[in-house]
This record gives C-alpha cells, structure tokens and sequence, in this order.
C-alpha cells in the first residue's frame, strides 16, 4: 500500500474527517503535520514542489478507506487468473501445426498417466507406464505437471504449450552504417538492398565506422524493424501504400432507382475521322450512370471534355429519366464549370463571384458531390469503362482503327484504319445497350438481373422521381454564356450579332445570363438574370445596307412604335397633370394675409455703391435728386438720407 499521499489525492479520495476542500486539507496539514519532518516531505512536482503526508497522519477512518480503495480487490485473483488463461492461449494459437501436434502428445501422456492412477494403480506405476508407452522420460512428465499445475482442465493444452521467445539477438552494427543503409534503401528510385549495402561499406570504410554485420544479417534485422507499409510508401509511392489497406465497401441497396447517378468522361482508344479535321481523333465518351442499378441513363461522344457536351448529357438523362437528388462527379473543369455547377456551396474550383449565375444542377435542384479523380469507389461508373473500354474499342468493327490502351501497347495494324464517326456513334449505342441488356449481373441490387432489369424494376416499385418542367428544358437545350447588356438601351451584343427586346430597358450596363442554340445564332436568344430568372426572348437585329432605303423606314417606323408605345405607358402611369398635382396639393390650404413692411423710427445712412447713375439737372429735378448729387460731390460716396413722412419739396 502507498505510504505518502499528496493534497489533491487525498481530495479525490474522499475520505471521511477529513476537510473536503484543498484549501481547508492545506491549512490543516500546514497547521498539525508539517512540523514532522519524518511524517511531511516535499517532492517534485510538474511545475514546483508539493507536500506528501504519511498515511499514520491522517485519522482512522481515513486510513481505513485508503486501505480499502488502494488494496486489491477480493476479486482480483479472478482477474489474474482470466488473464493468465489469456495469455496461454495467445502463446498456442502462435504456435506453428509441429509444435501444436507436441502440445497435443504431452496433453495424451499426462491423461494417461491421471487415468491408470484413478484406476487402482499407484502414482508411481502409473507415472511410468504412461511414460513407456508416450516414449519420454518421467522427469518431462513431471515437468508438464508442475505446467499445469492450478490450471483448469479445459486449459492443458494451451498451458503445455512451449514458451519460446521470438527476439532474436541481432548483430551489432554501427548506427551511422546503420542509418545510412536504411535512408539509401528508403527512396523513390528503388535501388537494390545489395547495391545499397556495397555503397554503406564503401563510406563505412571511409569513415571508420565499425562493425558492419553481413549483407543477410541487416536485410533480416531491415525487414524485421521496417514494416511493408513503411518500404511500399519510400519505394513505391502513396498509392500503392494506400492499397495496403483495406477498401471500404459501400453498399447501394438502400437507394432506389434515379436517386442518386454519377458522372465520367473516358477517352476511347479509337482512331475516328471527323469532318472538321483531316487527321483522325479520339473521342471521349461521357457518361451518367445510376447508382442503384448500375445502368448507363445518359451517354455522348465529342472530341474532349467540355462544358456544353456535360450539359447536353445532363438533359439527356433530365428528359429520358427525370431528375435525380445527388451526382457524383470529379472536380475536373468541365464537370465544375459554373455553367454546370455555379451557386453550389461546395463547389472548389475557379474564382467564386456573386454575380455568377446559378448552374445547370443548382437550377434543377441537384446536389453536387465532388469525388477523386480515377477512384472506382467514389465512382461506379469507372468500373464500368473498364468492361465498355474492351467492348468498344477491340470490337471487329473497330479493326485496324484500335490505338492501344498505353504507347508500349499499340496492335500491329497501328493506324492503318479510321472509323467514320456516324458509323462509330451508332456502334458506341449498340454496346451500351448491350451492357445494359446483359444479364447475370452479381451486384447487390441486381442479383442476375440486367441493369435494365433493376432499374425497372426499381421504378415499377414506386420510386419517387421529379420530373422537368417545360420550361426547364430551355436550361439544357440551349448553351448559355454570362454576359452584360450594352448601357443605354440594354442591348446583347454576341459574336457580332445584336439582340434587343423592351425588357432589357431594366437590365441596361448589367450582367444577365444568355441561352442560344449555337446553330442558330441568327435566331432569338433567351435571357435570363443571374438567378436564372427568364427576362425576356430577344430576336437579333440583323444590320442594313448603308443606301437601303426600306430598311431605313422599317426602322423608323418600328422606332416610333416604340416610343407611342413607351408614351402610352407614360401616360397611364403618370395620369395627373402638374397642375392637377398643384391643385390637389394647395386645396384646403388657408392663404395667408399679406403684411405690411415695418419700418424703424431711426434709420442709419448705408455706405458703398449703391447710388444709381448721376443724371444731369433739369427743370423737372426734385430738391431730393439735387441734394443727393451735392452730398456726393462732399463726400465722395453716395448716401442714401430717409426723409420724414409728408411734403418733400425741399420747402
């Protein structure tokens, strides 16, 4: 039992007549038990010294619980004894099948040797007949006794078991040699261990490093202290190291059909000709694949990964099979173009602005889910390029026109073909439809079914699928672009054709959204704002010759259509005149009477210039105007004198 206790754990304890806070303990133990020095000790603590207190200190009762709490508990040979059992059987079940088999001859010795003894014969006999007939000798038999000795029967066998140790002595070796190996052997370039040994020895000599144990000495000791995962991260890179460990295993049975599709690009090994280029491509082939059966909903083939192809496989799907919750995708840049994805709250790629206008999946409601890229857990729909991949492009129609799936790999007819590619497009949906159709499908939800099959049958069950609008559709079958209406009239200038309706008056010098069909660029666009609210559909202005006089009236004419119509439009929000608003304004109001100037008795002369004009003396003069001409040549500033009410002749 612990002799010496500190404040703290005497606290948590709890212990009975005893103060229940430190501060009280502490001024009890300052008070009575410090002036022992052989009973109070100051010990090391983590930040500065603490007092201990010997257990006689403390009152009876106390040392009575601590007794309690520190001992071990009635129980504890139970514990002892199940983790000794334990321990027996690790040992065995360590064991290679030889030294089990020796276990089981030495467990049959002793039974014998029991049973002649419960039989009448006398220890002794019975000790040496089970021994003559096991072959060994009686001092091994008293060995294996004095094993299993206090142990249950059911656990001979394991307690008979040899206890071999497993750490093996190792060589001395020189820790620098040692380190310089081991960082040698530990890198990208994957040297040999034995070219990796020469070049330690080499430097060891150098540096006098000693001793160096043989090549097969350090490669035993090496593989015993690095692990395979440590060797496979420094030799082979992350992801192999990554396949050490188990993937995980999800499953899709609880989703129904159409909940839940993910989405891929996979770049065919096929020579195509394509009008627009007189050298042979390959196409990519994009893909939406449903997570619960495993169908391919949506597909198309285009010569890269590219925005408007994702958003027209996107509509496929929409307008074929509904609209899902939830796709996968990886965050390339034509999956998370804001076009597609814009307005996501987790979309990760390009500079986020307010005024970017919602994508594709945010306006039809569905939730994107970025994965890694080349990840066939994340994606399903990676496993199943693979099968696709082989179908296609080794397929006898693609003979001679197979490119190889790697440049070490090219066939021998390398090049000597190139399939058309409305030919290729329809080859492409025959072996989808195959791949759908097919039958004896192991997966969890098909269960040898076809993946048409699940999915039918998933729908037929009464799965819930949101359907697109009409209005929707105009999302996907037209491309869009962001782009700002011209000041002034709010007109959409685009690849050199200009569009124009009245709405746009409202939306003029800012960012709206335009959806076009790319075919038609002379036709009308859609524009929408930057929540992907329908303005207007603006037809394009097409230009006039500079002399074409008839085009000149049309405009004219439609120009003053316009404004009566704008005028009637004024009128019928502004209905009351000026005068009304005047009129209605001032009714009721009381005039107020008009008042009289207030003139002070006592008036002071104001200087500065502010005479008129001298004018010459006549007969028609008053006394006034000659007076004042007078003070003006006195004084040299005219001034202004107030007369007393009454006669101003100057009399």
């Amino acid at each position: 039992m612990k002799q010496f206790y500190s404040i703290a754990e005497l606290i948590a304890a709890n212990l009975p007549d005893l103060p229940r806070t430190e501060k009280s303990l502490d001024n009890l133990a300052r008070a009575k038990w410090r002036g022992n020095e052989a009973m109070a000790r100051q010990v090391k603590g983590k930040t500065k010294p603490v007092w201990e207190y010997h257990v006689s200190l403390l009152p009876q009762s106390a040392q009575t619980r601590l007794l309690i709490v520190h001992s071990a508990p009635a129980n504890d040979d139970k514990d002892l004894k199940a983790q000794e059992k334990k321990a027996f059987w690790q040992r065995y079940d360590a064991l290679p099948a030889h030294q089990k088999t020796i276990c089981e001859t030495r467990l049959r010795t002793l039974q014998m040797a029991d049973e002649l003894e419960r039989a009448g014969m006398s220890a002794k006999a019975a000790v040496l007949m089970a021994c003559n007939k096991g072959g060994v000798e009686k001092s091994a038999l008293y060995e294996w006794r004095r094993m299993v000795e206090g142990v249950d029967r059911q656990d001979w066998l394991a307690a008979l078991a040899p206890n071999y140790t497993n750490e093996r002595s190792r060589s001395e070796c020189h820790p620098m040699a040692w380190e310089y190996l081991t960082s040698d052997y530990l890198r990208a370039e994957a040297p040999k261990f034995s070219t990796c040994y020469r070049r330690m020895i080499k430097v060891a000599a150098k540096q006098g490093w000693s001793p160096i144990p043989h090549e097969r000495s350090l490669r035993r000791r090496f593989d015993a202290e690095v692990s395979a995962a440590v060797q496979q991260l420094a030799r082979k890179g992350k992801e192999k190291a990554k396949g050490l460990y188990p993937a995980q295993r999800r499953t899709r049975s609880h989703l129904h059909a159409m909940q839940m599709v993910n989405m891929d690009g996979h770049k065919l090994d096929v020579f195509v000709s394509v009008p627009w280029s007189e050298q042979p491509v390959r196409m990519f082939l994009l893909g939406i694949q449903d997570l619960y059966s495993g169908k391919i909903v949506a597909w198309r083939i285009s010569d890269s990964e590219n925005k408007e192809t994702v958003r027209l496989v996107i509509g496929d799907m929409v307008e074929r099979y509904g609209i899902p919750d939830r796709i996968y995708l990886d965050n390339g840049r034509s999956f998370a173009s804001k076009w597609i994805s814009g307005g996501a709250a987790t979309r990760y790629r390009f500079k986020v602005r307010e005024e970017d206008p919602e994508g594709l999946l945010v306006t039809l409601g569905i939730e994107p889910r970025w994965t890694n890229p080349y990840s066939g857990q994340s994606k399903p729909i990676e496993r199943a390029w693979g099968d696709l991949a082989e179908n296609i492009s080794k397929h006898p129609y693609c003979a001679g026109a197979y490119t190889g799936n790697k440049p070490d790999a090219k066939p021998e007819n390398y090049g000597s073909r190139a399939v058309p590619l409305d030919g290729f497009r329809a080859h492409v949906g025959r072996e989808i439809a195959e791949h759908n159709a097919r039958v004896g499908r192991k997966s969890q939800t098909c269960k040898g079914r076809s993946f048409d099959e699940t999915f039918q049958a998933s729908i037929d069950g009464g799965a819930i699928v949101r359907w697109p609008t009409a209005a929707q559709r105009a999302l996907w079958l037209l491309a869009s672009e962001a782009i700002r209406a011209q000041k002034g009239s709010g007109e959409i200038h685009y690849h050199g054709n200009r569009y124009w309706s009245r709405e746009l008056n409202q939306h003029a010098g800012k960012k709206v959204t335009i959806r076009f069909d790319p075919d038609n660029l002379h036709g009308s666009i859609r524009v929408y704002d930057l929540k992907n609210a329908l303005i207007c559909e603006a037809p394009c202005i097409a230009d006039a010759g500079f002399d074409d006089q008839e085009a000149a009236r049309q405009h004219a004419r439609r120009r003053r259509d316009f404004q009566k119509a704008v005028a009637a439009e004024k009128a019928a929000a502004a209905a009351l005149s000026a005068a009304q608003l005047a009129d209605l304004l001032s009714k009721g109001e009381i005039t107020a009477p008009q008042q009289e100037p207030i003139r002070p008795k006592v008036t002071r002369i104001a200087t500065g210039n502010l005479a008129l004009k001298s004018q010459p003396a006549g007969d028609n003069a008053t006394f006034e105007d000659s007076f004042s001409r007078a003070l003006s040549r006195v004084s040299g500033d005219r001034a202004v004198i107030q007369f007393p009410q009454g006669d101003r002749s100057g009399k």
